[in-house]
């Protein structure tokens, strides 16, 4: 049977149980009814990041890994169909990957890796084998501060951002532990220090977007290299992967111990600017309810995954489980919309935001909510 007949299947029979789902399974009911929507959208999976051409990106990791998820909770092949899909798509037998050039140094197109070394668990094809050891080459040579963070991009010199921690470490954290690089660890748990000990603010309990150890970025202050905001989704991200990279963690490895003081840097900053109505959190973390902030859906998401994953693998304590499900029933009863054809979207996700480039970025409050928003983009 054909992708999209299955993935119609699959539409049909899921909306058809959400309405007699109990409260024990409304959340995967969700999950699914989302998933489904994106692929009633997207039949061709590349094409969930509003692109006119194929091109990997960490988008496709993102949407991938969470089929994924979903496939191993309820064994529905048609999860895994539309990740084969994609990965036909963009890896070669010979590993290579459609669009994908290791010598541009971009950190973010490491993170699709991840759903790669779970694909290869699945089918062992060594086309998977093959690709992921192309991303851990450029990991090897990736340049760096002379700190010894991973630069953003190579287009973007001596820059660390809170996105690059959850492109890199995650990936090579499992990395190391299923292809037995235990060195790797020390790697990782340096990268988590050097940001820790040169990002953080300590009155607002929050981490800046990013740092130009250079100092030479016009957003970056002259003296600190800080950026000057608390961009929402950079929290997201960092949030997101401590408990992702920590998962994979040695239990006597003495980096965990700096990456639980990040977690709880996070876990305290992020429950201190929860918007105590909505359990959402703004687009600019600390400017609550200032003319054109809004509650964004993306960093709503990413925290609330944080708190939930934190507080069920014993990083968090038991009290942070009301910010996650606060977060996600949040998400659910202000972020879902409910299309005329039947499909939910979510809604109210920043499209995109970055810090210099062309044209400039210059990281200020204008900027940031400035940004374009969209329904179902898949950072969200």
């Amino acid at each position: 049977m054909k992708t999209h007949n299955l993935i119609l299947l699959a539409f049909l029979f899921v909306f058809a149980a959400c309405s007699t789902n109990t409260e024990e399974n409304k959340y995967l009911a969700i999950a699914e009814k989302m998933a489904i929507s994106d692929m009633k959208r997207n039949p061709e999976p590349w094409t969930i990041d509003f692109q006119k051409k194929p091109k990997w990106e960490y988008t496709h990791g993102l949407m991938m890994t969470a089929n994924l998820a979903l496939y191993n909770e309820t064994n529905n092949q048609v999860y895994l169909d539309y990740v084969n899909q994609f990965a036909d798509m963009f890896i070669a037998d010979d590993g290579s990957i459609l669009t994908y050039k290791l010598t541009d140094y971009n950190i973010d197109r490491i993170n699709p890796g991840k759903f790669l070394m779970e694909l290869y668990k699945i089918s062992e094809e060594e086309r998977f084998l093959l690709a992921i050891n192309n991303l851990r080459t450029q990991m090897k040579n990736h340049p760096r501060i002379e700190e010894g963070a991973f630069w953003h991009k190579k287009v973007y010199p001596h820059q660390v951002w809170l996105d690059g921690l959850y492109m890199g470490t995650p990936f090579l954290a499992q990395y190391a532990v299923e292809f037995d690089e235990p060195e790797l660890f020390d790697d990782i748990a340096l990268q988590y220090k050097v940001m820790n000990d040169n990002m953080y603010n300590p009155e607002v309990k929050l981490y800046y977007h990013g740092w130009d150890a250079s100092r030479q970025q016009q957003w970056a202050d002259p003296e600190t290299g800080l950026s000057p905001n608390f961009w929402g989704r950079a929290m997201g991200w960092l949030a997101m992967a401590t408990v992702d990279a920590l998962y994979w963690f040695p239990e006597d490895h003495p980096g965990r111990e700096n990456i639980i003081e990040v977690i709880d840097r996070i876990a305290e900053g992020a429950a201190k600017h929860q918007d105590p109505e909505t359990g959402l959190w703004w687009q600019v973390l600390d400017q609550h309810g200032r003319e054109g902030n809004y509650l964004e859906a993306s960093a709503s998401s990413m925290l609330a995954y944080f708190y939930l994953k934190g507080v069920r693998l014993g990083y968090l304590d038991d009290s942070y489980l009301e910010n996650g499900v606060k977060a996600y029933d949040g998400i659910i009863e202000h972020l879902i919309a409910t299309e005329a054809d039947g499909v939910i979207s979510l809604t109210q996700v920043c499209g995109v935001a970055g810090l210099g480039g062309k044209p400039y970025r210059d990281a200020s409050y204008e900027y940031y909510v400035n940004e374009v928003i969209r329904n179902n983009d898949p950072k969200g």
